[in-house]
């Protein structure tokens, strides 16, 4: 659909870096941490994650609250006094994301919409030797993602239009897309065979609230060598039990 590269990981990654970014994103997406909170969810040590937390505090990336919490700093703009949708969103979908992976044995991804990219705001990896790691934080095109795609099927035309218009022209096929999302919309899910990721498909559907209007995508990730086209309607059919799972939830806490 557009001549774009895939995006790829970095051939040297510097992983002091990447927690820095990944804790973040964290403060950005949820609100707070304290330092025990983002050693685990690291998986680093206390020592480590407060040695980050302090260069955080020190770049204005992160502040620290009289109740040792640490939170998003001015550099990140968020409002930090409120649970946002998205915080809200993650916290219900986490143990079903667990539960999928249990399920499948496959990484499962929580994905929302801003523009023309998606955010993975969860994301929880399975136990096998190969297998697509974590994405949470990370942005991508939303026409690249499964995800993406079926929340951009939500969206009325000129609002299509508008994201896609003249900034894109060179590189999207606006009449294509359509033809692709109005496709998407009447089977309910999305197939992404290696389109954001040499060597992955994702499969996906949406996490909608009690009035039928689109919030995030559900999403599972796995190696192209280990998908099989025969499991989708099973594949499918777990992820929309886990979808309705997050939505009874969600409903039942507002």
């Amino acid at each position: 659909m557009d001549n774009k590269p895939l995006k790829t990981p970095p051939p040297y990654p510097i992983a002091s870096v990447d927690h820095a970014l990944r804790a973040a994103t964290i403060l950005q997406l949820e609100g707070g941490a304290t330092v025990a909170q983002l050693a685990e969810r690291l998986g680093v040590a206390r020592s480590t994650a407060h040695r980050i937390l302090a260069m955080l505090v020190y770049r204005d990336f992160a502040v620290q609250g009289e109740d040792r919490v640490y939170r998003a700093g001015p550099v990140l703009e968020l409002a930090a006094h409120s649970q946002s949708l998205v915080s809200r969103l993650r916290a219900v979908a986490l143990p079903h994301l667990h539960r999928l992976v249990g399920l499948l044995d496959e990484t499962t991804n929580l994905i929302v919409r801003t523009g023309d990219t998606v955010r993975f705001i969860a994301s929880v990896e399975c136990r096998q030797a190969l297998r697509v790691g974590s994405r949470e934080g990370m942005v991508f095109p939303a026409h690249r993602t499964t995800a993406g795609l079926l929340l951009l099927a939500e969206l009325p035309d000129e609002e299509l239009t508008e994201l896609y218009g003249d900034s894109h022209a060179d590189d999207i096929d606006l009449g294509r897309l359509r033809t692709e999302l109005r496709r998407l919309r009447r089977n309910g899910f999305a197939v992404n065979r290696e389109r954001s990721e040499r060597g992955l498909v994702a499969i996906g559907v949406l996490v909608c609230d009690r009035d039928g209007t689109a919030l995030a995508g559900l999403s599972v990730s796995l190696p192209s060598v280990r998908y099989d086209a025969q499991q989708l309607p099973s594949l499918v059919a777990t992820l929309e039990a886990a979808a309705r799972g997050v939505e009874r939830d969600l409903a039942d806490q507002a």
